[in-house]
């Protein structure tokens, strides 16, 4: 049976991927590409939403498209800048609101029998984020909702399955949010809701299987959950023509590397240990911006997988763990680079390898399900994530060896502890925390030892509790957990003689510091 999917066409918002997450938590599949990267290919689509944006639509730079391969083929759905875009294409008006509409308002249901209202209430919080506002509907459009101060927000086509709504479903706020999507994905576009990790597996497996067929792939393995994921279902597709590489590039957490290599033994994967650290140390002599460091990490990557390709010969792929998050912070839509993650922005232009990304659309709690469903340990699939760069994004500024060996005792100490202090429920802290490192600051600080003063370094703690990495808030770990850890490393770490604690939520910070 043809798998259904929901196309999201991304117009730049920072919660298109959230619009994804939602309707894959309704068992409906999604692709998100780009406003104009519709595809040719349009077997098992069912619906279109269009997606929000940072533009208004009458900026000379905003996102447009023509909509009328699409319009009367599939039902669409305008979230915010795409019902604002809709209605200014087909005669409408948008104007700049008085004042920004942003957070809570409740609906006022116009039309009772709309379906994409479904089961709402009167007085349904939404969620509004915008600066413009739809002041006069085409010919042929008719308001559906509405709320104090927006008079159309929401609208509806006569005789057409198209709608578009000024709020944000997709939001936690909107109360109702999950039913209005729900209403659209399943009622009105006839969504099976059968995607789940283990279809995702039984889809994935066919595509890798027909894309490879007997050519031989090399897998860069870092330890995280992300790449050992991504080795599990290559190795059920490809079996003996996938040798997974596991990198030790010196910039491991403390004895990462063996205890790695111990975990891999019970998945049955080929798996070759490379010691590379001199070539990444000496590379990376001298730098301290962080993209540079990143672009170099990943250019050194690729040198030492080519040479274990060549070593073993005919391999023609280099799979990685890429997924979702990765893509939209190394390059959104709008053109605006967070950071370059080291297997998406970081890689060479050219590359004698073809990529094979199979978890590229997944997010990091979808990876974890996906993780389960292959029969993963608990211990590999609840790893916190870890850069791919590893310590040398941790380490601010040039990174040296005795600058690692000193990041590394810190760390250890840290995660050891998270591991070992039991939270809410029984739970351990580091169960409960989403991510979580230790950062060496390029500064140093007087302190007092033995009566001596010290002149040292300074580390900062993170930790963070999160869903999906693409937003996150600080993890309020205990004061007395934090003062344990606080003396542990001052006192067991040489060099170190300040320990700060990282309250930065995500935005407007990212969970790393480079």
């Amino acid at each position: 049976m043809e798998q259904q999917k929901i196309i999201i066409l991304d117009f730049g918002s920072q919660t298109t991927q959230l619009i994804g997450r939602r309707l894959r938590e309704l068992g409906t599949f999604c692709e998100i590409l780009p406003y104009d990267k519709f595809p040719s290919d349009d077997r098992g689509i069912i619906g279109v939403i269009l997606s929000g944006s940072p533009f208004s639509v009458y900026d000379p730079d905003a996102f447009k498209i023509d909509l009328s391969p699409i319009r009367g083929r599939y039902p669409i759905l305008g979230i915010c800048y795409g019902a604002q875009y809709m209605a200014q294409l087909y005669g409408g008006s948008v104007e700049p609101a008085g004042s920004r509409e942003f957070g809570r308002a409740n609906l006022e249901i116009l039309d009772k029998e709309d379906p994409l209202f479904c089961g709402f209430r009167d007085g349904s919080q939404v969620w509004m984020s915008h600066g413009d506002t739809i002041t006069g509907l085409p010919e042929g459009f008719r308001a559906t909702a509405s709320t104090e101060r927006v008079r159309y927000a929401a609208y509806k086509a006569e005789g057409e399955k198209l709608w578009g709504v000024q709020f944000h479903p997709e939001a936690f706020h909107s109360e109702q949010g999950m039913l209005l999507l729900k209403n659209f994905a399943v009622d009105i576009c006839g969504s099976r809701q059968d995607w789940s990790a283990a279809s995702f597996v039984e889809t994935a497996v066919k595509d890798l299987k027909s894309a490879l067929g007997n050519d031989r792939v090399i897998l860069g393995l870092s330890g995280g959950v992300d790449s050992s994921v991504a080795a599990v279902l290559l190795n059920k597709a490809v079996g003996h023509n996938l040798t997974c590489i596991f990198v030790d590039h010196g910039l491991l957490r403390k004895d990462e590397y063996n205890k790695v290599m111990e975990d891999y033994e019970c998945l049955g994967l080929n798996v070759i240990g490379v010691d590379a650290g001199d070539k990444f140390f000496k590379a990376l002599e001298g730098v301290s911006e962080p993209e540079h460091k990143r672009r170099i990490i990943g250019a050194k990557f690729i040198e030492v997988f080519e040479e274990e390709a060549r070593k073993l010969g005919g391999v023609r792929w280099l799979a990685q763990g890429t997924i979702y998050p990765d893509c939209i912070e190394s390059l959104n839509i709008t053109g605006k680079k967070i950071k370059s993650h080291h297997n998406v922005g970081g890689l060479p232009e050219k590359m004698n390898l073809k990529l094979c990304e199979p978890l590229r659309w997944l997010f990091k709690d979808e990876v974890r399900l996906v993780g389960r469903e292959l029969g993963m340990p608990d211990n590999l699939i609840g790893r916190h994530p870890f850069p791919g760069p590893g310590l040398a994004v941790r380490v601010l500024g040039e990174v040296t060896r005795e600058k690692v060996h000193m990041l590394q005792e810190a760390d250890d100490i840290f995660i050891s502890a998270l591991h070992s202090w039991k939270g809410k429920d029984g739970k351990s802290l580091y169960e409960e925390v989403w991510q979580a490192g230790t950062i060496l600051l390029p500064v140093q600080s007087v302190g007092v030892m033995g009566d001596e003063r010290t002149y040292e370094q300074v580390v900062a703690l993170r930790a963070v509790t999160s869903t999906d990495a693409m937003s996150a808030d600080w993890a309020q770990l205990p004061y007395e957990f934090l003062a344990q850890v606080s003396n542990a490393i001052i006192n067991g770490v040489k060099g170190i003689n300040r320990v700060c604690y990282d309250i930065s939520s995500k935005p407007p910070a990212t969970i790393e510091w480079e």
